[in-house]
């Protein structure tokens, strides 16, 4: 149980701001003097989901609140002061509807509307019906970002824009952490990414706005999802055209900061009768930099005196382009039959040539020798990864049947060249120059298959369950030479790492519904069977385990201004492939990373409590502890001066924090997101014997301002800040940033110019520490951050809507843990 992670301090506390909480409520609760307006929404008897409505109050046309309507079509605006009133009613495909004048009274606290929408039935082709959607839309278990609807989104890539949404938090290198805690699991369309940590990163960089419709971020997804990712998941959702005929869109994007990017894409789509046909096509080149600082301090042996320093400059400047390509279709092979076949391929080709130096001195800071360095990396990825599909609907009560069937494969080809000149603490060259060049290999192919069935027992009862098998296989090599001044000879740090992973899961979930409760709970079995290989140091391990993962969410409406929700799960990270990778990575002579083939998997319990208040603010309370936490960390060889970054197991992570969010319109044209987080992250564990106890409490807020002005224009104001905190055992310092873009409707509301700046003070730079033991490292980087985006996006074809299907593959978890390239 969750109690027994929780010591006896934290367990106090929790359960008393718990009590607090319920007891407020209930007072809350008791406060009933205004109304509710309420309704439904249809068209020719069938109901219309996902309809706006917005109530306005009537004397200064300032909008109080906006709902959407349900599956039902019906829809509650409650806790109305009394006053006079009107509304607007929109959805897609249909003429807009107003109610002129109502009153809500103490005789009339309650009214209730019957909305008839008629459908647009003129020829559409000189018709674009355009409804825009809110920034940021709070739904039960997960949040959503409309990537559209901010102006300054233009010209990012996936990664800026993981950067800007509330909670998600981007370090130096990359790697994206949710609600301050890492162990995110990245989908696209619901599919994994096979990719993690700086590759992940270098995969999203590639993912550009353009091609992007929303992000959907879970803390504690249900028992369906893959067991991985201790903090939540992240599900990046791209564009999929939902219109009859022949549709698409067509984007270009120019941004300048120190140095230049493009991007462009193109979406094609067509729909017929039974056939739904979409493919696109996006190409990403970009060009930057990254100037990084490190200094070190070595101990004696008693890791309090000083015995030496050394100070190290790098900048890493680097070019990378990429082409991007999708195409599927959806066959309809019966009323209740659906197939689909959906494929994705990439090539990206990246140059990195960085320069450096580093001075060693000794504890009176003279410097004892110095080394340049100069690299020149390139590298190609190639990726095609491939989704089969089927559905079965039984009956129009829900039951149905979905079956997946996924292929990946990926191909990595490094070179690098490393050129080190050494110098003496004169200045002078000294000694033979070292010259290593590598050649580094890698290819992982991914099979996975799952199935899954929906059963609704009643309107009120449902039972879910599945199974899933996947295959991975990696085989990686590295083939350094080192020259000796005359011809280039095998380097010892040549390796061969083959590893191979099953995983076999099932799962079951049943939800149940009463007036005002819903519980959900889930369990799911997963059986890892991993083996891995170094070939030419013929060493090799084998894990097995079985592992329990419990899921329980329960709502609770308490009534029309106050809805609880309490949710608990348990969850597991494995290493990423590249992580179990033992093989050397060069920054310089005296700098490296490692992998590390001993890792074990880290295992997280994690409890959520969260309140709504008039369906405007959410508060939410939270509590994880993660044993066997897998993080990086440096170590160092004092004699040699040498450090190098490594991945390993730490004892334990504790986290506690309380998140607000508020998402509210100001008047009819101003619309603000407030996201609010203060946590506390403790890490405890050993290190070369050393106790490790490192904690830091830390605050994020992240503010986006939205003002819709006439004739087509809109303007946007946002920023974040986020105080030091605690990476893993690196401390990072204080970083903000503030954005602001502008956007302009053309062309009958088909085209879109988009203006943005990022950083505009130039204020995101990264600058942290690590100490503890005899390790003691700052850091600081700075990378092209402040830049200005122009675009311009054209909509062309046919818009009357007829929906689609939303597809999700079935290899999940995989394809987060594979190394593709890149750290740029």
């Amino acid at each position: 149980m969750i109690s027994s992670t929780l010591n006896t301090y934290n367990m106090k506390t929790f359960l008393t701001i718990t009590l607090a909480l319920f007891i407020s409520l209930y007072s809350f609760s008791q406060l009933e003097t205004r109304g509710q307006v309420s309704g439904t929404v249809t068209s020719k008897l069938m109901p219309i989901e996902g309809a706006t409505i917005q109530l306005f109050r009537l004397v200064d046309q300032k909008i109080l609140r906006m709902v959407v309507s349900n599956k039902e079509g019906a829809f509650v605006v409650p806790q109305v002061d009394f006053g006079t009133y009107s509304i607007l009613v929109t959805a897609v495909g249909y003429k807009n509807f107003s109610i002129d004048k109502m009153d809500l009274s103490s005789s009339t606290p309650r009214i209730t509307k019957s909305i008839i929408l008629e459908a647009i039935t003129k020829s559409l082709k000189d018709v674009t019906v355009s409804v825009k959607r809110p920034l940021i839309e709070q739904k039960p278990g997960k949040t959503l970002i409309n990537v559209e609807a901010s102006a300054t989104n233009a010209g990012l890539n996936a990664l800026e824009l993981l950067e800007k949404s509330p909670g998600v938090s981007v370090d130096k290198d990359g790697n994206i952490s949710l609600q301050g805690k890492s162990g995110v699991m990245v989908l696209i369309d619901g599919k994994p990414t096979y990719l993690s940590g700086a590759d992940l990163a270098s995969f999203l960089r590639n993912v550009q706005s353009n091609n992007l419709d929303q992000i959907e971020i879970m803390t504690n997804p249900p028992a369906r999802y893959d067991a991985a990712g201790n903090s939540g998941i992240i599900n990046i959702k791209t564009k999929k055209i939902t219109i009859k005929g022949m549709n698409g869109s067509l984007s270009t994007t120019y941004t300048q900061g120190i140095y230049a990017r493009f991007n462009s894409s193109l979406n094609l789509n067509y729909r017929k009768d039974k056939l739904n046909v979409f493919g696109s096509y996006g190409h990403n080149y970009s060009e930057g930099f990254n100037n990084l600082v490190i200094t070190r301090n070595f101990y004696k042996a008693d890791k309090k005196t000083i015995a030496g320093t050394s100070d190290q400059v790098t900048r890493p400047h680097f070019t990378r382009e990429s082409h991007n390509v999708k195409a599927g279709f959806d066959y309809n092979l019966s009323k209740r039959d659906i197939i689909g076949f959906v494929v994705n391929g990439s090539i990206s080709n990246g140059a990195e040539n960085p320069t450096g130096r580093i001075n060693v001195r000794d504890a009176s800071g003279k410097i004892t020798y110095s080394l340049n360095t100069i690299n020149d990396n390139h590298s190609r990825f190639v990726n095609v990864s491939s989704n089969a599909n089927f559905k079965h609907t039984f009956d129009s009560s829900g039951r149905e049947l979905t079956a997946d069937l996924d292929y990946a494969r990926y191909e990595r080809n490094d070179n690098t060249l490393m050129h080190t000149e050494t110098y003496n603490g004169y200045g002078t060259r000294s000694g033979m120059d070292l010259a290593l060049k590598g050649l580094i290999p890698s290819d992982i192919n991914i099979y996975s298959i799952k199935t899954d069935y929906v059963h609704p027992l009643s309107k009120t009862f449902k039972f879910e369950s599945g199974l899933k098998s996947s295959l991975v296989n990696t085989d990686n090599q590295v083939d350094y030479s080192r020259y000796d001044g005359t011809s280039w000879k095998v380097d010892d740090r040549s390796n061969q790492f083959i590893y191979k992973e099953a995983i076999h899961a099932g799962y079951v979930t049943t939800s149940k519904s009463w007036k005002r409760l819903n519980v959900t709970a889930g369990l799911r079995l997963e059986h890892t069977n991993s083996n891995g290989m170094q070939v030419r140091n013929d060493s090799s391990f084998t894990r097995r385990y079985t592992n329990l993962f419990p899921n329980l969410g329960i709502g609770m409406d308490l009534n029309e201004k106050h809805q609880l929700n309490f949710s608990y799960s348990r969850r597991v990270d494995r290493p990423n492939y590249g992580d179990l990778n033992p093989f050397v990575y060069f920054l310089d002579s005296l700098t490296y990373g490692q992998g590390n083939p001993y890792l074990q998997p880290q295992f997280t319990n994690k409890a959520e409590l969260s309140h709504t208040f008039r369906r405007i603010v959410t508060t939410t309370l939270n509590y994880s502890r993660t044993n066997n936490v897998i993080t990086q960390l440096l170590k160092q060889d004092t004699e040699k001066k040498i450090t190098y970054q490594t991945t390993d197991n730490v004892n334990s992570m504790e986290q506690i924090g309380v998140a607000v969010m508020m998402n509210s319109p100001v008047t009819k044209w101003w619309n603000t997101n407030v996201y609010l987080n203060l946590y506390k992250n403790h890490y405890e564990g050993k290190y070369q014997a050393d106790p490790i106890d490192i904690q830091f409490s830390t605050f994020v807020a992240n503010v986006t301002n939205s003002f819709t002005l006439p004739k087509g224009w809109a303007v946007e104001v946002s920023g974040f800040y986020r105080s030091r905190a605690a990476e893993g055992l690196l401390v990072a310092g204080p970083m903000w940033a503030v954005n602001s873009g502008i956007s302009k409707q053309a062309f009958k509301k088909k085209g879109s110019f988009r203006l943005g700046v990022r950083d505009i003070f130039f204020t995101q730079r990264f600058n942290g520490y690590a100490r503890y033991s005899d390790v003691d490292v700052r850091i600081a980087s700075s990378r092209d951050s402040r830049q200005a985006s122009l675009s311009f996006t054209y909509r062309f074809g046919k818009n009357n809507i007829s929906p689609a299907r939303k597809k999700a593959g079935g290899a999940g978890e995989e394809q987060n843990r594979v190394n593709s390239g890149g750290s740029n």
